[in-house]
């Protein structure tokens, strides 16, 4: 049973459990905020981490699956950002959690 104050976020919750799933991890965490200053490519973002190329192309993988992030292809590399609509999606949800939170 859901409570009252989220009926109207049905869908945003399960959307939002399920980009907070992705996003708690440290490495995703770190690409989220490296990526809150501009697109990259997985050749700038691995050795800021301090991980394997491909290690970080899946924690790639996994924010983008998630909706986290967009990726666009120019020649052979892909660029990274920041999905701003989904981005304020999960903000508004998180806001109204804690405002609800705050008032009972």
């Amino acid at each position: 049973m859901k409570p009252a104050c989220c009926k109207q976020w049905k869908q945003s919750l399960t959307e939002g459990s399920a980009m907070l799933k992705a996003a708690s991890d440290e490495s995703r965490l770190a690409i989220l905020c490296m990526l809150s200053k501009g697109e990259m490519c997985v050749c700038e973002i691995w050795p800021k981490l301090g991980i394997p190329q491909n290690l970080a192309s899946h924690h790639l993988k996994i924010l983008r699956d998630a909706g986290f992030i967009n990726s666009r292809k120019d020649g052979l590399r892909v660029y990274y950002s920041l999905d701003s609509v989904k981005m304020k999606k999960i903000q508004s949800l998180l806001t109204h959690i804690f405002q609800s939170y705050e008032q009972s």
